[in-house]
């Protein structure tokens, strides 16, 4: 893994614990290059790679990156299958790497959909890593914060239909617990490439209090010195929960 770079993780406070990326850009960066949209997803890679190795070397716990989500179906069928190949391929060559550098690796979202091979290998990789201590690396596929909120109440709702649950009982925190992140903390940043600037029905519910940082640069374009920017950015936010700036200010340096 390569040292840190310009972000100096003296001050972990300023540092986000977890970050979440939508990787948008890569199909208009392939046919600003006269190459077909594919070529970007395959050129994606390497930004995945260089981000997994910053957040290691700055020691950031948990990275959310949205793959696939459940709109996305709706993509032309070849371009769909390409995608899938590929998060294939790369799940087959990353993972010993992953697991070197004492990374977990966890899948979300709704794996009925896809193939067999697919789902094999993503039970694989996460039994392979599923002991280690190191980056919690999350990677959303079949995904969509709409879905996870429903399947969490459905949780609910077998358990009231069982009697096991008193529906007055029911709570944020309760909904919470079935949701696909429940034993992480919720993302500190967001981070979204390629010049939208929008949440895309990504991790709807925990992205309540998240930072938003939108960048018009296009996801194979990110590298570590662009993810250091956005480190940047995110340790000079105050953030307030509610709270007024004072309150906040007294907070941060209790």
């Amino acid at each position: 893994m390569p040292a840190v770079s310009t972000i100096q993780s003296g001050e972990p406070a300023r540092l986000p614990r977890h970050v979440a990326i939508v990787m948008d850009g890569n199909g208009r960066w392939a046919q600003s290059r006269g190459r077909p949209r594919t070529f970007g997803h395959k050129a994606g890679v390497g930004s995945v790679r260089a981000v997994v190795e910053s957040c290691v070397s700055h020691g950031i716990e948990v990275l959310t990156l949205f793959a696939f989500s459940s709109e996305n179906w709706q993509r032309p069928q070849t371009e769909v299958s390409i995608l899938m190949n590929l998060f294939l391929a790369s799940l087959r060559h990353e993972v010993k790497r992953l697991h070197e550098h004492r990374v977990r690796l966890r899948i979300i979202g709704g794996r009925d959909a896809l193939a067999p091979k697919l789902r094999e290998q993503i039970a694989t990789s996460e039994a392979q890593t599923k002991d280690n201590t190191g980056l919690q690396l999350c990677i959303a596929t079949n995904y969509g914060g709409r879905w996870d909120i429903v399947e969490a109440a459905r949780r609910l709702a077998r358990d009231v239909a069982a009697g096991t649950l008193d529906p007055e009982a029911i709570d944020q925190a309760s909904l919470e617990a079935g949701l696909s992140l429940a034993d992480l903390p919720s993302p500190d940043l967001f981070i979204r490439t390629g010049g939208e600037s929008r949440i895309s029905n990504f991790l709807l519910w925990q992205l309540a209090y998240s930072e938003l940082y939108f960048t018009d640069t296009l996801w194979p374009d990110f590298d570590a010195a662009a993810f250091d920017e956005a480190l940047a950015w995110f340790a000079g936010r105050q953030r307030r929960f509610g709270q007024t700036p004072a309150q906040a200010q007294r907070l941060a340096g209790a």
